[in-house]
């Protein structure tokens, strides 16, 4: 039978293309539910206060960075959104003097600007100033990383997709948007190939550091969290790392304080990489076939999903 028609874009892949009953579970989970749905390969943790949440986050930085060695470098991926764990990296980095000459740091993504360019560190939304100004610019100038070894997404990928040789990725950070994202790992658009079916994981997992075209929801949400609403600010190309790069990764870490993405979308890819079920419609439950995943929740921000009018 025919996929249905997306309710919010229909000439895209997105969640609401999923069967009705799987909508209908995850509506019902309950936090109790959720905190259930561990399994081999894949450990959901939650956090009482925001300040335990985000010490937790910047910590998984301060580990993988420690383990580092000049014979045997080490890095993480981390991204923006959150981002309220990079000044408590810089902060642990200098208390705890760690000398991070060996360790490396990937970006996760950057804006397309309309030259066909990453946009420089000047554009008000940089994800790669962002990281600068909130973490490795406070860092101590005797314990900060090489620029060599700060690897951000560009438009000509080569350098960035080379930079994961030889180095090991103990952990790639994320969060979790509207469209169920990690990175900009969007679904695609509903055409050519993919007019009737979203492409197959295999073939999604296939993608590496690329330029992407993205949803309309995820323009929408960063416009919503990063641009005071003025969607007309945010680009509607991005370069992102690949799920090939996130596979090289030791552990992917996703984080969710209830800002980015809503109580529906909190559960549903938790529930989809609890049960195998991986739809490219739904990127971030590709990670179902990641061997070492962990969502990461703030009680707090997870709500529920019963209706409620405002």
């Amino acid at each position: 039978m025919a996929r249905k028609l997306s309710t919010i874009a229909p000439e895209w892949w997105d969640y609401t293309t999923l069967d009705d009953d799987l909508i209908r579970d995850v509506a019902s989970l309950s936090m109790e539910d959720l905190e259930q749905l561990s399994c081999p390969g894949f450990k959901v943790v939650m956090y009482d206060t925001l300040e335990d949440f985000y010490l937790a986050e910047a910590l998984e930085y301060i580990s993988a960075w420690q383990s580092s060695t000049s014979d045997n470098p080490v890095g993480i991926c981390g991204p923006i959104g959150p981002t309220e764990q990079l000044p408590l990296v810089a902060r642990l980095v200098n208390e705890l003097r760690v000398d991070l000459s060996s360790a490396h740091f990937w970006g996760m993504d950057e804006w397309l600007g309309e030259d066909g360019r990453e946009v420089p560190i000047s554009h008000p939304l940089s994800f790669e100033r962002t990281d600068r100004e909130l973490c490795f610019d406070r860092i101590s100038e005797d314990l900060q990383m090489p620029e060599s070894n700060m690897h951000f997404p560009a438009a000509d990928t080569e350098e960035y997709i080379n930079s994961w040789e030889g180095v090991r990725c103990a952990v790639m950070q994320g969060g979790q948007g509207d469209i169920k994202h990690w990175a900009f790992n969007d679904p695609p658009r509903r055409e050519g190939e993919y007019k009737e079916s979203p492409p197959s994981p295999d073939r999604y997992r296939k993608l590496s550091t690329r330029v992407v075209e993205l949803h309309p929801i995820t323009l929408a949400q960063n416009a919503r969290t990063s641009g005071g609403g003025n969607i007309t600010l945010v680009p509607e190309k991005a370069i992102t790392v690949g799920p090939v790069q996130t596979w090289k990764s030791d552990k992917v870490s996703i984080w969710q304080a209830g800002t980015h993405d809503n109580p529906f979308g909190q559960r549903l890819t938790a529930l989809m990489i609890s049960k195998g079920i991986a739809d490219a419609a739904v990127p971030m439950s590709l990670l179902a076939d990641h061997p070492n995943v962990q969502f990461n929740y703030y009680r707090g921000g997870l709500g529920s999903c019963d209706v409620e009018m405002h």
